[in-house]
């Protein structure tokens, strides 16, 4: 139980945007980066739904490719020069290793700018 409300903590406290989803595509978290990023709480909805036709077909094929090997497990899916990140599909597994649902992260490639331990 402890362990939940510890990563429940890391997810909320991300500066960047987290969106889980599960193998219907339905989207069951979105971390207060991404709500603010997407302008609403899309939870419940499904991920598909909020992309294009080609991006729903890729979507499916990552998803495929999870599922084919417990070694499959991320995706680099797009660079975003504006906001200088790269944007990742990572696959989500179980303690067997069978695949659960998937998440989007994104890595920002800014360098930080706060002064280390300023407290």
């Amino acid at each position: 139980m402890l362990l939940n409300k510890l990563i429940k903590s890391v997810l909320q406290q991300d500066k960047a945007p987290i969106v889980i989803c599960d193998l219907e595509h339905k989207i069951v978290y979105m971390n207060p980066v991404a709500i603010e990023r997407y302008h609403k709480d899309l939870t419940g909805l499904s991920l598909k739904k909020c992309h294009n036709e080609k991006s729903s077909e890729l979507i499916d094929k990552v998803v495929s490719w999870f599922r084919e090997s417990a070694e499959n497990n991320i995706v680099y899916t797009y660079n975003n020069e504006k906001e200088n990140k790269d944007v990742y599909m990572i696959a989500l597994r179980d303690e067997n290793g069978e695949l659960i649902g998937y998440y989007e992260k994104h890595e920002y490639r800014n360098k930080e700018k706060g002064k280390l331990y300023d407290i």
